[in-house]
C-alpha cells in the first residue's frame, strides 16, 4: 500500500486544552472545529490512499465520526503525535510505504506541501523521515519575532545542511539575523510546517528511541530523530500565495480566521 495520512489529536493539550474541538469561522462565517478543518486539508491531498484521525479521547472520536472521518483509538501513553501515528499504523495492520503525520493544529496546510514532502522522501534513501519548510517573508518573520517578544510561542523554525538534512529545529527564531525586513521581502529564516512523512520502518522504530534533552527542552518531537543520529529531510515548499499558520495558543484563533477570510476558505 502507498500513503496513509494520520491526524493525531489529543484533548489534554498543556497550552490549549480541548484544542481539536475549538471552532474556527471560515470566510462564509460557518464555524467548523479545528479537527474537521485539519481532516478536510488531509482529504484534499492527491495520491493519498487513506486518511484517519488518531486519538485517545472519546469526545474527539465522536466529533470526528460525526463529520465522517475514520477514527483509530490509540493509547493515552503516546507521548507525541509521532508515537500516536506509529500506534495508529500498527493498529491498522501496517503495510503502508509512507505514513504522513498531518498534525491536527495545521488546518491551513496546502495539499502540495504533503505531495512535495512524499516525493522528497521517496527521492532521498538516506532519510527516514521528511518535513516541509517554508522560507519566511518579512511579514511571517516579524510575526514570529513579535510573538517571542511578547512571551508567546509562535511557529517553529528550522536550519538544515546543503543536502537538506535538518541540523536543528527550534521555537526560537533561528538563524539569528540582524536585518529587518518589509512584509514581502525574502528572509534567511525557514518556518517549519507541522507535517511529517515517515518511512514505515523509521516510524515503527521511533517509540523505542530515547527521548533526548533537546526534545524535552523544545517540546519538538522531530528532534528525537536528530538526537538519535537519524537523518530528517527538510523539503522546501512554496506558499503559492497561501498563508500558513498553526493553532498553538488561543490568541491564534482570530489570526487563523483572518487568514481564512483573506484566502476565501469557507
Amino acid at each position: 500500500m502507498g500513503v496513509l495520512v494520520v491526524i493525531p489529536a489529543r484533548y489534554a493539550s498543556t497550552r490549549y486544552p480541548g484544542k481539536p474541538l475549538v471552532p474556527l469561522k471560515g470566510a462564509g462565517g460557518v464555524a467548523r472545529t479545528l479537527i474537521e478543518r485539519s481532516w478536510a486539508a488531509a482529504c484534499a491531498v492527491p495520491g493519498v490512499d487513506r486518511v484517519v484521525v488518531a486519538t485517545d479521547d472519546a469526545r474527539i472520536r465522536d466529533a470526528a465520526e460525526g463529520f465522517g472521518a475514520e477514527v483509530v483509538m490509540t493509547p493515552e501513553t503516546c507521548a507525541n503525535g509521532t508515537e500516536r501515528c506509529a500506534a495508529a499504523h500498527a493498529a491498522l495492520g501496517g503495510g503502508y510505504e509512507i505514513v504522513v503525520n498531518l498534525q491536527g493544529d495545521a488546518p491551513l496546510t496546502p495539499p502540495w506541501f504533503v505531495s512535495d514532502l512524499v516525493a522528497g522522501l521517496r527521492a532521498d534513501p538516506e532519510a527516514g523521515a521528511a518535513t516541509p519548510v517554508l522560507r519566511c517573508d518579512g511579514r511571517a518573520l516579524n510575526g514570529f519575532l513579535q510573538d517571542r517578544a511578547e512571551g508567546r510561542v509562535g511557529g517553529t523554525t528550522a536550519v538544515f545542511d546543503s543536502l537538506g538534512h535538518a541540523l536543528y529545529f527550534s521555537k526560537e527564531v533561528i538563524p539569528f539575523t540582524p536585518d529587518r525586513y518589509d512584509d514581502t521581502d525574502a528572509t534567511p529564516v525557514f518556518h517549519h510546517a507541522g507535517v511529517y512523512a515517515y518511512r514505515a520502518a523509521a516510524l515503527a522504530a521511533y517509540p523505542g528511541w530515547e527521548a533526548g534533552p533537546l526534545e524535552g527542552l523544545e517540546g519538538l518531537e522531530q528532534l528525537r530523530f536528530l538526537e538519535n543520529g537519524r537523518a530528517m529531510l527538510c523539503v522546501e515548499v512554496e506558499a503559492r500565495g497561501r498563508q500558513f499558520w498553526e493553532l498553538n495558543n488561543p490568541e491564534d484563533v482570530p489570526r487563523l480566521e483572518a487568514m481564512m477570510r483573506e484566502m476565501d476558505i469557507a
